[in-house]
């Protein structure tokens, strides 16, 4: 039950359903994930399983201890756009090949779920509240690399949510969930910055990064969500980062959202 489960779980209370939740520790009423027994009992009361578990080492979690009980429940799980790996910058959508990505786990993982008919979202970069482009520019841990034509795409955490609720029930298969426009991390980097009103986050030299972050790097996509739109009919309430970014600011500092860069109209596709 972490950041983006955790906001899907909180829609669903609100709606009525009844939601248990598993972490490794057992924190905030949650099962802990090695509570057998627990865990065992939940998947046989529930309707649905949704799995935001990352793969560990070359399986995935849920599917190796849980996987023989899952049967008779509809499945979802959180993946990510990483199983794309590395398009040159061109849009990539559900029918572009899967097992691309630069973590072999998550590849694999994301086939064997779609294997069992599940729903898997895959998502680009999520940001939101307490973890967004503003926090980390803020807090003096935002970069720009000078990378020209790098693009990634990304999602708010409320739209990821709307999106994973509407297919709990939808046609199994693979669904991205992505905003409209992908741009570079500078450029984001950047607004959030005016948004703020302060000075844009330093460059610095791409060989000074983390392996971790030289391999996000090395991947360049655009993420289409048509699909979401046409068979879940799912549209983002942020079809752009500004639009996001803006709403974030809004909820934490007025004066700098009234101050806020305009976006043209145009922009908004």
């Amino acid at each position: 039950m972490g950041y983006a489960a955790g906001v899907v779980a909180a829609r669903l209370r609100a709606r009525g359903w009844v939601v248990v939740g598993t972490t490794r520790d057992g924190r905030g009423g949650t099962l802990r994930f090695d509570d057998a027994d627990g865990v065992r009992g939940a998947i046989a009361a529930a309707s649905h399983v949704l799995s935001s578990v990352p793969p560990e080492g070359k399986g995935d979690p849920v599917l190796d201890r849980y996987g023989p009980l899952l049967g008779r429940v509809r499945l979802s799980y959180l993946s990510s756009t990483g199983v794309y790996g590395d398009a040159g910058g061109a849009w990539v959508d559900e029918g572009a090949p899967a097992d691309r990505g630069r973590r072999p786990a998550r590849n694999r993982a994301d086939a064997d779920w779609l294997a069992r008919d599940a729903r898997v979202f895959r998502l680009p970069g999520i940001y939101g509240p307490g973890r967004s482009p503003l926090d980390r520019v803020r807090e003096g841990k935002a970069h720009r690399v000078d990378l020209p034509g790098q693009v990634f795409s990304r999602v708010h955490v409320d739209d990821l949510a709307e999106g994973v609720i509407a297919g709990l029930d939808a046609p199994p298969g693979a669904y991205n969930l992505a905003d409209d426009r992908p741009v570079s991390q500078n450029e984001v980097a950047e607004y959030a910055a005016a948004l703020l009103g302060i000075a844009p986050p330093p460059f610095v030299a791409l060989d000074t990064l983390s392996p971790m972050a030289r391999g996000f790097y090395a991947e360049n996509r655009r993420v289409a969500a048509a699909k979401a739109r046409r068979v879940l009919g799912w549209a983002p309430r942020y079809p752009d980062y500004r639009l996001g970014l803006r709403a974030l600011s809004a909820t934490t500092s007025p004066a700098a959202a009234s101050s806020a860069p305009p976006i043209a109209s145009g922009d908004q596709r």
